[in-house]
């Protein structure tokens, strides 16, 4: 699974700088998969889809931090719990139900941004 930030979110950014994927933004910051990993220009996802790693895409919230469940690795690969958790100090960064992914997934997903 990845990681949301709830609406409970305090936006301590307690959790930006131990993301090893630099998947969590600021409320309406605009995001883009090259953003703290190797990906660049056209890039073919682990769905088969091509994207642009360098376009900036729509912030996914206006509110609160946000994770881009697509460069979320639970911090597989880097450490054993996922580190914004860890550090959240109002408990906000969950797993998210609406994106189950077993733990070779998360680990191709990391292999796939960090080129390993």
């Amino acid at each position: 699974m990845a990681i949301i930030i709830t609406d409970e979110c305090i936006n301590c950014d307690a959790c930006v700088s131990e993301c090893p994927n630099n998947a969590i933004y600021e409320p309406d910051q605009e995001w883009a998969y090259k953003d703290g990993t190797n990906l660049s220009g056209s890039v073919t996802s682990l769905n088969g889809e091509v994207i642009d790693a360098d376009a900036e895409n729509e912030p996914i919230s206006d509110e609160f931090y946000f994770i881009v469940t697509d460069k979320c690795t639970e911090c597989k690969g880097f450490h054993d719990e996922p580190q914004c958790a860890s550090v959240c100090p109002v408990d906000c960064c969950i797993l998210d139900e609406n994106h189950v992914e077993t733990e070779e997934v998360l680990l191709q997903k990391k292999a796939w941004m960090h080129g390993e």
